[in-house]
């Protein structure tokens, strides 16, 4: 008999579901890729069903559902804050169980239920999928129950939290007011400022530090004079205008050179406090390797400079590091609760999504009658969407199964020559529908990265950024500092994108492709074959590959295409409050 474990984080924002049996991970995925609600934070039920299936066992089989936090804690912290959203009836009528009501109800299971505090399952995703067998962890974002930085220490099976940071400290809640002070959503919009930062010049970091302090051991304090998440309404308080001597920044408005230079000081600030605390986890653990999660785990910029600049030798970051990625650590908890045994397997890939085969996805294809043709010689098919990049065309890529986490990994990207000048203009403006600052990263074989950039290491995840070195003039995927967030492909976990890359190398001599993620902008990555075709209909890619099947733009009627983009899919009306921090 296996020992089935599911993992769930939900209810907060970003839910997720994943499988594990006898500590392997068998399958994980996010809601919102199936409700298409961006950042979904409901019981995720369609990834629920979705697991079950893929692990191929039914509800009856499971043994224990591992829940991501701990809802008593975090109900007091709620209670705490004081936000307007909390009345006495609210207070009356709150139920801490309500969480695991709501997982039996709806899934109609009746086994065993585990809950485990949130920055602990932050920790367990990044340590237990790391292959290390000794680490220091180090866990960071807006905040969970009421940690929102944790310093800890993995070796075998046994996973210890030494010290926090409490609410309402948080450098996640930092980095997030920021982002609504320049007018992007908070939640989502913070991968915006990172990418912002490089144009900036930082004239701003005295003002930034005057918002943060640095205290002993792993502790530090928010300056709570310019805040006012407390009320769950904004971020910032009035003084933070006045601070810097500018209004905010409204939504859709032209950004400015003051809004970059804000931008790269926040940066500044965040990695000067990242790396004195990295410093200070080595003094305590004396570990070589270190793990990080949590949702400022994603700044990618910030990764690089604590590789380099800390004692640590090793690094590894879980590649769905917020919430999501949290349903992957409480899973691996419950497993080495219930089994007795370590559970440090390396997560080679994040390919644990669901796949789509040929016989469907023609059935829909014959529905629509566009013109296509299909190639079922692997070898053939990656030659002619070489040919196609080469040319200087947009390519829509699916195969295989489905990443989970945030980023593109060549399942379900959009693929591009990344040596055209105007090529990054192109794709912001008329694939992804997006701001033209945005840079895109670039995807290379494993064994020629080192030739382009430098890194000394496989990147599988995109979760680093480095200097590009390249021969080739790249600026489709360099961004204006010079550096590049880069995935290194091996044929081991990809091999049909690894021969897509070997196959543009041996046309043009670069092993290199500009590779984004499939979807256009606020909505969430395709996950089936329906959902390509319309992000294929509704922007300017020029080529759809959906597994074996080629479907060509200029081969086809704009008019069939429209009337698919109207009738084959129903988009759901759905967002977070993009204005305040989602902790309430």
């Amino acid at each position: 008999m296996s020992l089935n474990i599911i993992g769930i984080s939900a209810f907060y924002h970003d839910s997720a579901c994943c499988i594990l049996q006898d500590g392997v991970l068998k399958a994980a995925v996010q809601e919102e890729r199936f409700s298409r609600k961006k950042n979904d934070p409901d019981l995720p039920k369609a990834a629920f069903n979705y697991c079950l299936k893929e692990a191929g066992i039914t509800i009856s089989d499971i043994d224990c559902i591992a829940y991501y936090e701990d809802p008593v804690k975090k109900l007091s912290r709620q209670l705490w804050s004081g936000s307007r959203f909390v009345t006495a009836d609210s207070i009356r009528n709150t139920d801490h169980a309500a969480v695991e009501r709501q997982i039996r109800e709806q899934f109609g299971y009746d086994g065993p239920v585990r809950f485990y505090e949130h920055h602990q399952s932050h920790a367990a995703s990044s340590y237990y999928y790391s292959g290390y067998d000794h680490a220091a962890i180090l866990t960071v974002d807006g905040v969970g129950e009421w940690a929102t930085t944790t310093y800890g220490m993995g070796k075998g099976a046994k996973l210890e939290l030494f010290e926090e940071v409490s609410f309402p400290d948080s450098l996640g809640l930092l980095y997030s007011t920021i982002t609504s002070y320049l007018g992007f959503s908070v939640n989502s919009g913070e991968y915006k400022v990172m990418g912002l930062a490089p144009y900036g010049k930082p004239l701003y970091v005295d003002k930034i530090r005057q918002l943060i302090r640095s205290g002993e051991a792993g502790q530090y304090e928010l300056n709570m004079e310019y805040f006012d998440f407390l009320k769950g309404e904004k971020m910032y308080s009035e003084a933070l205008p006045v601070l810097f001597g500018l209004a905010p920044r409204k939504k859709e408005t032209a950004i400015l050179p003051v809004h970059e230079d804000i931008a790269v000081s926040l940066q500044v600030v965040l990695e000067e406090i990242l790396i004195e605390k990295a410093r200070y986890l080595h003094e305590r653990t004396g570990a070589e390797n270190l793990c990080m999660a949590g949702g400022v785990a994603l700044n990618c910029v910030a990764n690089g400079k604590i590789l380099k600049s800390s004692p640590f030798k090793q690094l590894f970051v879980q590649p769905a590091a917020g919430d999501a990625g949290c349903a992957l650590g409480a899973a691996a908890l419950a497993h080495t609760d219930l089994s007795g045994e370590a559970m440090t397997s390396q997560l080679e890939h994040v390919y644990l999504g669901p796949s789509y085969g040929s016989t469907d996805i023609k059935k829909l294809l014959s529905a629509t009658s566009l013109r296509y043709t299909q190639q079922k010689d692997d070898e053939e098919l990656v030659k002619q969407v070489a040919q196609r990049l080469a040319e200087g065309k947009v390519i829509g890529w699916f195969h295989g199964r489905m990443e989970f986490g945030p980023r593109s990994l060549g399942a379900r990207s959009i693929l591009a020559d990344p040596r055209g000048a105007d090529m990054r203009d192109r794709i912001n403006a008329m694939v992804k529908k997006r701001e033209a600052f945005r840079p895109f990263a670039p995807a290379v074989l494993e064994s020629a990265t080192g030739e382009h950039f430098d890194i000394d290491h496989p990147s599988p995840f995109m979760l680093e950024t480095c200097q590009v070195i390249s021969s080739f003039d790249l600026p489709a995927i360099t961004h204006v500092d010079g550096s590049a967030r880069v995935q290194t492909v091996s044929e081991k976990t990809n091999p049909r994108f690894a021969a897509l890359l070997k196959a543009f190398a041996d046309l043009t001599g670069c092993p290199i492709l500009l590779n984004t993620s499939f979807n256009v902008r606020d909505e969430p990555i395709v996950c089936n074959p329906e959902e390509a075709l319309i992000c294929f209909v509704t922007t300017d890619i020029d080529c759809l590959i959906l597994e074996d099947f080629i479907i060509d733009n200029e081969n086809n009627d704009t008019s069939i295409l429209e009337m698919i983009n109207q009738n084959l899919l129903e988009r759901p009306s759905f967002e977070l409050n993009p204005n305040v921090y989602t902790f309430i």
